[in-house]
């Protein structure tokens, strides 16, 4: 058994409006809300690194949760845009953390990889202990690339998210989780080392909109979960026209998908962790409810946790 014991987050300072985006690319602030339901988003400064980002979020959520970062077993960072290619940040922000040499594991995996670190953790902490999963981007330098793309360019942002997973005691029990992939699809969703973000928006938002739903009901399904009867489904934070339609496919309200896509924008691996973090905050886990975790990134790669309050 493994358990959710607090979550975490790191926003930076600096807020970017639709105007300010837009501006780069000849786009009014009323597009981009109606393309994608955001309406600013957070850029880091020049000198905070991926690692500076999710050691932030990661030391708020040993906060919350009361735990020393030296109770740790391993620390799990998922990232899309580190500074370089190896080593990646990981080991960094363990070392920031204040871990002394426990295993620090690099996700490089976009927007997927915090839901991709939550099942890995839900695995390996009754061996491992107590494990830290932190999902943190810095969109920021990526987008800011010329050419910069109309449809590319004013969807992202930079923040981190972070989970605490515990082998002994939490706010949700982790249930199950399925993960799936398809290479077939990594040139619709790339970044070349050094160039631009380019993305295949209409088969990204195609197969996003038929594969989440489809894992969401498989991993509910196999527990005997109807989905109009999960408290709330935490979804990576890609687009909201996207959460709408994963709603409608599950036959479930759009309101049931917690949603701050419009403060952060598309925060990649990030988004999930930062979504759970403020809706635990302002409502919070009840005991036996269901709980659904949701992501689709590049690769592809997408899956669902289910989880039940404690």
């Amino acid at each position: 058994m493994a358990f959710l014991r607090a979550f975490g987050a790191y926003l930076p300072e600096r807020v970017v409006t639709n105007e300010e985006a837009g501006a780069w690319v000849g786009s009014d602030a009323a597009w981009i809300k109606n393309v994608s339901g955001i309406d600013e988003r957070r850029f880091a400064r020049e000198d905070e690194t991926v690692a500076d980002l999710a050691a932030r979020a990661g030391a708020d959520c040993l906060a919350r949760a009361g735990v020393k970062a030296s109770d740790l077993g391993m620390v799990i960072v998922s990232s899309g845009s580190p500074e370089r290619s190896f080593p990646g940040p990981a080991a960094e922000v363990a070392l920031k953390l204040g871990c002394a040499d426990i295993p620090a594991l690099d996700l490089p995996v976009a927007s997927a990889g915090s839901l991709f670190g939550l099942s890995l953790a839900s695995r390996l902490c009754s061996d491992a202990g107590t494990m830290l999963v932190i999902g943190a981007e810095k969109m920021s330098r990526v987008v800011l690339r010329e050419p910069r793309e109309r449809g590319v360019a004013v969807l992202f942002g930079d923040g981190a998210g972070a989970c605490l997973v515990d082998p002994h005691q939490g706010q949700a029990a982790v249930v199950d989780s399925l993960l799936a992939s398809d290479g077939s699809f990594a040139e619709d969703l790339k970044i070349q080392e050094g160039q631009p973000l380019t993305m295949n928006g209409r088969t990204v938002i195609l197969q996003a909109g038929r594969k989440i739903p489809n894992i969401i009901q498989a991993v509910c399904a196999k527990h005997g979960v109807d989905p109009a009867s999960v408290a709330v489904f935490l979804m990576h934070q890609a687009n909201q026209n996207l959460i709408v339609r994963v709603a409608d496919a599950l036959g479930v309200t759009a309101e049931r998908f917690f949603s701050n896509i419009h403060k952060y924008g598309n925060t990649s691996s990030a988004s999930m962790l930062i979504a759970a973090s403020e809706w635990v905050a302002a409502h919070g886990f009840r005991p036996g409810e269901p709980a659904v975790f949701a992501a689709f990134g590049a690769g592809f790669h997408w899956g669902a946790l289910l989880a039940r309050g404690c």
